[in-house]
Parts: structure tokens; sequence; C-alpha cells
């Protein structure tokens, strides 16, 4: 029961160090592609499980990318599907 408790504890001081750096990826994304929250955080998400990667470091990369740093091929790969989709969502079927 201790174990499970501290096990959790370190689960929610990692989460709430986490939390800073995706509201920033969300808010970047929310100005370059003009979503909303929830669109955003659908992208972060989507990156993080199609590159397999944290969703931490995937907005590591994102905010890290408006200082000129270059974001790894393969997240900016994931990236672009994920917009390329969310954008063929939002505008819906194509007439024809």
């Amino acid at each position: 029961m201790a174990a499970e408790l501290l096990r959790e504890k370190e689960q929610l001081k990692h989460a709430m160090e986490s939390r800073p750096v995706i509201d920033m990826a969300r808010g970047v994304l929310m100005a370059g592609f003009a979503c909303q929250p929830n669109e955003a955080w659908d992208l972060l998400l989507a990156v993080s499980q199609r590159a397999n990667v944290k969703l931490r470091v995937v907005a590591e990369a994102v905010t890290a990318s408006t200082t000129g740093q270059p974001m790894p091929e393969d997240l900016k790969d994931h990236l672009a599907a994920a917009l390329q989709i969310w954008q063929a969502e939002r505008d819906g079927p194509s007439p024809g």
C-alpha cells in the first residue's frame, strides 16, 4: 500500500512538472495553426502516440522550435501528418 502511494505521488509530481511545457506547446500550436486548445492537445497526443515518445518530449520539441532549435525529423514528420489529418477533418469532405 505504501509503495503504491509513493508511486502515485511520483507520477503526480512528474505530471505537475511536465504540465507547463505541454501547455506552452499547446499555445504554440494554437497560435501557429489557429486551432482550439482541445485540438492542440489532440495534435500533441497524436504525435506522441505515432512517434512512441512521451508527450512531454513532443511538447519540449515544439516549444524549442520557437527559439530556432530544429525539431527532430521524426517528430516533424509525425506532426506534419497529424496536422494534415486534423485539417482534413476540420475542412470536412471535399465536394464532388
